[in-house]
């Protein structure tokens, strides 16, 4: 099976700032015909707070000539409590009823695709019950299959021992608790997208890989972290075992969040300061 993995797009009608970097995609997409597309979040600027960006992206993303599914990155549902744009009830029902669904699974011969929102670890609450108990059947019921898992967030960013990274991963218990379902169940892939880096390694018997942005690279004002920045996708190929290659998609324009935050994300401060680690 051929995957594509695409992420943070980044698109909007009203900041189009990284919009010209979707023709190219779509058009390297069509030429190379995967089976399967999994966008991992992040289509919008700010659907968190504007259906108008939603709608935008999700037009965009439905004009792809192959199938495709979509996961919810912070900036189109939101995320931490007590952030500037948390989680809630209105975000995850604008995401459902514009996008689709924000967490799924789908079988492809001897592999099966799952997809989760990961903006909902860690929140508390129903939600995150609710998709917790939806994973474990999930997984439970695969029938013999191998399992690639996507999520907008990583599980960690330097070690899977670490602490609260906060805006950067999964907080520490639903982190452990995905580890074990990992473990228990053949999840030979846990691909995420989110830092805007492309990174891969492993994690006891997973393959673990950080997709590029198609949208832009993050220069200086972005924290220490390993892997790559670059722009792409990358390409999985998922047969008697899994591999997974970072693709630089031709034509993108090297757009750097940098020299347009004030413009973009007006609230993040790019010295460092309040919220997010000097990032979006």
């Amino acid at each position: 099976m051929k995957l594509l993995q695409i992420t943070d797009t980044h698109l909007s009608p009203s900041k189009p700032h990284f919009n010209d970097n979707w023709e190219p995609l779509a058009r390297w997409i069509a030429d190379l015909a995967p089976d399967l597309v999994v966008h991992t979040g992040d289509l919008s600027v700010d659907g968190a707070d504007h259906d108008a960006d939603l709608s935008f992206s999700a037009a965009l993303v439905r004009r792809l000539p192959v199938p495709v599914l979509c996961l919810p990155g912070n900036h189109d549902i939101g995320h931490l409590p007590g952030t500037r744009q948390p989680v809630d009830a209105a975000r995850l029902a604008r995401w459902r009823r514009i996008v689709g669904p924000d967490r799924w699974a789908e079988d492809h011969g001897a592999w099966r695709i799952v997809g989760i929102d990961s903006l909902l670890c860690g929140s508390g609450g129903e939600e995150e019950a609710e998709q917790s108990a939806w994973l474990a059947r999930c997984l439970k019921g695969r029938a013999g299959r191998r399992v690639a898992m996507f999520s907008h967030q990583p599980l960690f960013v330097d070690d899977p021992e670490e602490g609260d990274t906060g805006y950067w991963g999964v907080p520490p218990a639903p982190r452990r608790a995905l580890r074990a379902l990992l473990a228990r169940h053949d999840v030979a892939l846990f691909a995420s997208g989110h830092l805007h880096v492309a990174f891969a390694g492993r994690l006891d018997g997973t393959a673990l890989v950080w997709a590029p942005a198609s949208s832009f690279t993050v220069g200086p004002m972005e924290r220490d972290m390993p892997g790559r920045r670059t722009l792409g996708a990358v390409l999985h190929l998922l047969g008697d075992a899994v591999s997974s290659e970072t693709v630089a998609v031709p034509g993108l324009a090297p757009h750097r969040l940098d020299d347009v935050v004030g413009e973009v994300y007006p609230w993040i401060d790019p010295h460092g300061g309040a919220g997010p680690p000097a990032r979006p």
